[in-house]
């Protein structure tokens, strides 16, 4: 039985199987879906450990599917897989909340190492965002708690729901509190340097991690703006 289990949302059968099929050699099981809509219920209705969703989808886009997906605050990770390879594209996906982007026709040996990336988030201190990090660590900032080795967030003892990318953001800020990051900084510590270039990428991901770990997330008290610079955590939080 494979400890590890992926949602393919793939409309092409040939491309759904040899998926699957490579999927089993890293011990990943797989459900297939192949269109958008069966996608969207089955990834929000199921528990899956990584989802692997097409662009071109029919009854929804997979750009449709992974904004309604990360809506619904389903924290997956989600790799993107696509004959698309225009820039927007790559640029929307990772906006809405996903965590990677591989273009087809694509190296399978490359898909399976993507996919056991993203597989690691329960051991979130391998992540680009983690790196040197040797043991598990806990972190406290106000009544906000972050635990390496739980890969648990929680604020006043509530449980909040974060995607692989969120967790590593925060990560990297609770660290080092009071450090200023510019968005290219976290661009590179957090997705890694082949996403040069997206950096406001880093905008979209902060706004969504406000929402959930923010009291007010138009005055925020833990990562904030420093005009002009980038983003840092506060190093005065208040407890809740």
């Amino acid at each position: 039985m494979p400890t590890k289990h992926a949602l393919i949302v793939e409309d092409d059968a040939d491309i759904a199987a040899l998926v699957a099929v490579n999927l089993r050699d890293i011990d990943c099981g797989a459900t297939v879906a192949t269109n958008g809509l069966e996608g969207l219920r089955q990834a929000t209705e199921g528990d899956f450990d990584v989802i692997i969703l097409d662009i071109m989808l029919p009854g929804l886009s997979g750009i449709e599917v992974c904004r309604r997906i990360r809506e619904q605050r389903v924290s997956t990770p989600i790799l993107m897989l696509t004959s698309k390879a225009e820039e927007i594209d790559k640029v929307l996906a990772l906006d809405l909340g996903a965590d990677d982007y591989l273009t087809k026709p694509f190296s399978v040996r490359e898909l399976l190492a993507r996919v056991k990336a993203r597989l690691r988030r329960s051991a979130p201190d391998k992540e680009p965002g983690f790196a040197g990090a040797a043991v598990p660590i806990r972190f406290r900032c106000g009544a906000l708690e972050l635990d390496t080795e739980l890969h648990r967030v929680s604020v006043a003892g509530r449980p909040v729901e974060l995607t692989a990318k969120e967790f590593a953001l925060l990560a990297q800020f609770m660290r080092h509190p009071g450090r200023t990051y510019s968005r290219t900084e976290l661009l590179d510590q957090v997705w890694g340097y082949s996403y040069s270039g997206y950096e406001h990428t880093v905008n979209s991901h902060i706004n969504r991690l406000r929402l959930k770990i923010e009291p007010d997330p138009a005055q925020p008290t833990y990562v904030l703006t420093v005009w002009g610079v980038g983003y840092k955590l506060t190093d005065d939080a208040p407890v809740c």
